[in-house]
């Protein structure tokens, strides 16, 4: 059996599972490729399986690093609303032969392992005003 290309994988999984953009498996492949080269980075030890929270750590902080406060309406636009989703394309991947699994593998890897609002919104929210008293002696200001 021949090796079926990236290209031709998303094809077909787009054609059966139109849920999510041609695009969005794009950038699951190359945040999977971020995740793999932390991991060489950090522990310096060669590439190894990546689970599932492994990588939605990745694909978090390659999210952020690539698209900034606009993460969420990207990830709109692809129809990923939720951790549970990016599990969702990985399991087409592996049905497509693109991405490999262990027997440990599955699905609730995927379940509500961060809010998407925590995750993408929350680190560009302006912070809020610290209430100032004014020094002793002073009044307080008037309110318009």
């Amino acid at each position: 059996m021949q090796k079926i290309g990236f290209a031709e994988a998303l094809d077909s999984i787009v054609a059966s599972d139109p849920r999510y953009q041609r695009e969005a498996y794009v950038f699951l492949r190359d945040a999977l490729d971020f995740t793999t080269k932390q991991q060489k980075k950090i522990k310096g030890a060669a590439v190894r399986h990546v689970a599932g929270p492994e990588l939605l750590d990745g694909v978090r902080q390659y999210a952020l690093k690539e698209f900034g406060p606009m993460v969420i309406t990207v990830f709109d636009s692809w129809g990923i609303h939720s951790c549970e989703d990016i599990g969702h394309m990985v399991f087409n991947l592996i049905g497509a032969g693109i991405f490999g699994k262990t027997e440990e593998d599955s699905m609730e890897d995927f379940k509500s392992v961060y809010d998407f609002e925590e995750a993408f919104v929350k680190p560009f929210a302006p912070a809020k005003p610290i209430a100032v008293k004014p020094p002793p002696g002073l009044p307080a200001p008037k309110s318009l």
